[in-house]
């Protein structure tokens, strides 16, 4: 028997069979009404033609997880109810939230150290960020009640169920149930078309060009000039693929970020954009504040933050330059490792925390020298290309072409 099987934004049949899907939903917003049980039922065969055919595995292991992840936070939210607050349970709910997806990274790093019973499935660590997200706003009274049909429809939010965008719990419970009143639906259904056709420029015409089409033929002939070069194997091939991995890398997943942002607008939700013009950045912490700006937002605040303030309550650090240093690289390694168990996600991740360290002792520098440095439209523009480039030459690290090039691994 065949199955269609529907990956997330993957063609252009995939928007056919999705724009029939959303109309009754748009009209129905446009009137004022939210049709919660068609949205539910929409939502669940867009799920089960993500997860049919040969992917059944992957949505039997989805549903197990999900049993799991939903036990947990009910019971921890009804340990917190009955008044009790011990650390220890706290960490013990957080680092059971994230043991599936840890055991997911291993066994994708080590396939042959075969883990029983673990199965990667599309979206587990984007369920997992807004499961501990709860999980954590639970043990900062920030959350006391969590409706279960609410945060079922949060997690399963099917847009951004394969790569986010990451929306907050508290965010998406205000709007999930209520419709929009019609000026503000009109207005974003205009976005939302503004959305979808800038993602597929992005997407299917950008990100096609530079990674379908432009990067195969540099790969090529970096690896050529490489080995014939010897050494560190530089060539003028290896920075092209630089800039167009960076390129496609941009393009690709801004598209697929507009699309999660535009569907959700059609229906009714407002998902957080991922990108805002990252590559103006004038430095690296604001090119964080740019980039995948739900991830980088998310790590700021359930893991920068709340390592920050533990450290400062414990007095584990006297200097507090010394403790957002320690920070960021908390921060960034365990980006990096949730990228992947490779060497290449994990000196990313330290580039990233030495490049913002840098760029702090800097700011202060300027600071202490401020009569002394000049400030006008040259050295905007020159922090914009400095910021640029270190952001491409991070990215060439986290391709993993180095490794195809230096050590023949792909």
């Amino acid at each position: 028997m065949n199955f269609i099987n529907l990956q997330p934004y993957g063609n252009p049949q995939y928007f056919i069979y999705l724009i029939i899907g959303l109309l009754p939903m748009i009209v129905s917003l446009y009137y004022g009404h939210r049709l919660k049980t068609y949205e539910v039922i929409f939502s669940l065969v867009f799920l089960f033609l993500i997860f049919d055919g040969t992917k059944w595995q992957q949505g039997v292991s989805l549903l197990i997880y999900l049993v799991f992840e939903l036990l947990l936070t009910y019971g921890y939210l009804h340990y917190r109810k009955v008044g009790k607050n011990k650390t220890w349970v706290f960490y013990l709910a957080v680092i059971l939230a994230i043991v599936p997806l840890a055991l997911v990274k291993i066994q994708t790093a080590f396939p042959k150290a075969k883990i029983p019973g673990v199965l990667a499935f599309l979206g587990i660590s984007y369920i997992t960020f807004k499961t501990v997200q709860v999980i954590m706003e639970i043990r900062d009274g920030a959350i006391k009640e969590v409706k279960f049909g609410t945060y079922l429809r949060f997690l399963l939010f099917f847009p951004t169920i394969s790569s986010g965008p990451i929306d907050r719990y508290r965010r998406f419970a205000k709007e999930c149930d209520i419709a929009p009143k019609r000026e503000q639906y009109v207005d974003d259904l205009a976005h939302a078309v503004c959305y979808l056709f800038q993602g597929f420029l992005y997407k299917f015409v950008l990100g096609w060009f530079f990674g379908t089409y432009w990067l195969p033929i540099i790969s090529k002939s970096a690896l050529i000039a490489g080995n014939a070069a010897g050494g560190l194997k530089l060539s003028w091939w290896l920075v092209a693929y630089m800039y167009c991995y960076s390129m496609y890398l941009f393009f690709d997943f801004a598209g697929y970020s507009l699309f999660a942002v535009a569907i959700s607008y059609f229906m009714g939700i407002h998902t957080p954009m991922n990108f805002n013009k990252p590559f103006i950045s004038q430095n690296i912490k604001e090119f964080w504040n740019r980039w995948h700006m739900t991830l980088s937002f998310w790590f700021r605040d359930y893991i920068y933050m709340r390592f920050t303030f533990f450290a400062m309550k414990k007095k584990l650090f006297k200097n507090r330059i010394r403790l957002s240093q320690v920070s960021y690289f908390l921060l960034f390694l365990i980006m990096g490792f949730w990228h992947g168990l490779t060497w290449y996600y994990i000196v990313y991740g330290a580039f990233h925390a030495t490049a913002i360290i840098i760029n702090d002792y800097w700011i202060r520098f300027k600071k202490k020298h401020k009569g002394q440095i000049p400030s006008n439209k040259f050295t905007k523009w020159f922090a914009i290309f400095l910021t640029f480039n270190v952001v491409c030459f991070s990215f060439l690290i986290f391709s993993g072409f180095l490794s195809q090039l230096w050590f023949g691994w792909k």
